[in-house]
Order: C-alpha cells, then sequence, then structure tokens
C-alpha cells in the first residue's frame, strides 16, 4: 500500500509561506497514494518557473525541460512507454505563454497525460510580470499602468480545441483538489486542470481570501460533465461567481492507440534491428 509519506524527500522548499503552491504539493500527493501509484510509476514533468519545481519536492521520476516544452516531452515519454503514469506540472506563463502552441497540439493529439497549471496571473520566478491569465488592469512592477492585452482563456480554448477532460480547481481547497486530481489521472486521453493558485507576493488582487468568497463546487452542483454548451458556459463565468470541479469529460481514442503497432507495444519494447534498418535507408 502506498503512503503519502513515500513521495518525501529532503529537498528545502523556498516557496514563499502561503505559497498556493504548497496546496497543490499536498492535494497531489494525496491523490497518488489514494491510486496506489508508487514512485517509480510516476513520471513527473516540468518547465520553469515556481510552479515547474513541484517535482523537485516529490520522491519520484522527473524531468526537468526548457521553458514552455514540458508537453511535447510528455508526449514522447508516453508513446515510449504506456504503462508510466504522467504528470505534467507547469504555471500560466510557462504552459500558456511559452508552451502556448504546445498546449494546443496535445489537446488535438489526446495524448493520455494530465496536466496541472498553476494559474496566478504572474510570472512569479521573475519577479511578477503579468502571465497570459492575468486581468485587463492588472498591475504589476513592469505594467505599471496596467495589462493592456486581453487575457488569454484556457478552459474555452481547451474545449473549443476538443478536449475531453476540463476541470478548475482552486489550490487552498485540498480535498476537492485531490479528488480531481483523481478524476483526471483515471481519464484515458488527455486531462487538464487549471488551478487557481494565490501568488502571496506579486499577485495582491487575486488572493485566497478573493477565491473563497467566489468558488462553488461542481460536485454539488446537478451538472452534466458531459454536457459541451454547459461546460463553455461554466468556462466563461467569471466573478462573483467560480465554479471549480469537472466542467467537461468525453471518451475518446488516446494518441497512442491510434498509431499503427503502438497499440500492441511501447516503443521501449520494440527491438532494434539494424539489418532491416540499413535496408530502409538504403531503398530510399
Amino acid at each position: 500500500m502506498v503512503k503519502v509519506e513515500d513521495f518525501h524527500n529532503d529537498l528545502e522548499n523556498k516557496w514563499c509561506p502561503g505559497c498556493g503552491n504548497f496546496g497543490i504539493l499536498d492535494a497531489l500527493k494525496n491523490a497518488l497514494a489514494a491510486q496506489n501509484i508508487a514512485p517509480h510509476q510516476l513520471l513527473m514533468i516540468s518547465g520553469i518557473g515556481q510552479a515547474a519545481k513541484t517535482p523537485q519536492f516529490l520522491k519520484c521520476n522527473f524531468f526537468h525541460t526548457l521553458h514552455g516544452r514540458s508537453l511535447p516531452i510528455a508526449t514522447g515519454a508516453k508513446m515510449a512507454n504506456h504503462d508510466l503514469t504522467i504528470v505534467v506540472n507547469g504555471g500560466d506563463g510557462d504552459i500558456y505563454g511559452e508552451g502556448g502552441n504546445h498546449f494546443m497540439n496535445v489537446i488535438r493529439r489526446n495524448v493520455d497525460i494530465t496536466l496541472l497549471v498553476h494559474n496566478n496571473g504572474v510570472y512569479g520566478l521573475t519577479k511578477g510580470q503579468a502571465s497570459p491569465t492575468a486581468e485587463m488592469g492588472f498591475v504589476t512592477s513592469i505594467q505599471a499602468d496596467g495589462v493592456i492585452a486581453e487575457p488569454f482563456h484556457p478552459l474555452t480554448m481547451a474545449l473549443e480545441l476538443g478536449a475531453g477532460f476540463v476541470g478548475r480547481a482552486f489550490s487552498n481547497d485540498r480535498k476537492h483538489l485531490g479528488r480531481i486530481i483523481q478524476d483526471a489521472m483515471q481519464y484515458k486521453g488527455f486531462s487538464m486542470i487549471d488551478i487557481l493558485q494565490p501568488c502571496v507576493a506579486y499577485n495582491r488582487v487575486n488572493t485566497h481570501g478573493f477565491y473563497k468568497k467566489r468558488v462553488y463546487d461542481l460536485y454539488e452542483e446537478p451538472h452534466d460533465p458531459g454536457d459541451f454548451d454547459a461546460a463553455v458556459r461554466l468556462a466563461k463565468k467569471w466573478g462573483d461567481q467560480i465554479p471549480i470541479g469537472i466542467l467537461y469529460k468525453k471518451e475518446k481514442p488516446d494518441f497512442v492507440s491510434k498509431i499503427k503497432n503502438l497499440d500492441k507495444e511501447p516503443l521501449i519494447a520494440a527491438r532494434y534491428d539494424a539489418n532491416r534498418l540499413r535496408q530502409a535507408i538504403e531503398a530510399l
């Protein structure tokens, strides 16, 4: 039986006290233990940023890649080894900004991985510049007169691109977050959770208190996750009420199952035949 303690390591965590990342890390550990996923069965992949440091604080396999490049690495890893449980962690700048093109394409392919996006509206590692999800008018040390660009809406984008599992969560509600992480990981295909994660250092608008007054649980509402139109309406809902939970869920074939030969065995099980490779090259 896997325990939460199995994922603990001795690395010092230097996130700011009160950072929403702590709630995500705690909920993730509990979700993994609840599913009896052992550290050696898990591959965590991340790019650059405070959110991307999450794998450092877990005892498991992990891979740090370039800013915004975690999703193609995860795609390759899943093609190579179907048995690995793969979770990608990143911030809103990492995934929706630098990695925006990869975010779109992993949805189109429906790769069987789970994406956790720590969404706080800022680049926390590089001193609080506005991220793609920052609201217009949001003031930072760089955008002194306020953000002048329209915010990126990841949930509506994911839905319109055909994502099969789309969810939203709040880092402070660890029990709810752990539950939706489990649901996302058990989905066969690409699953994403946009996690509202307060940055106590650089975002003084979207605070813990801001979200506590506004979030409400879709698990307790008469919501049908299979209703696409309802999911789009919920994804656009913002202001006095912000829904958290599974917005949309639809079963569909995953990427690997649609690739000839890979549906039978992963790449790591394939035998290397130098003669066949040489013949193929000579035949070109």
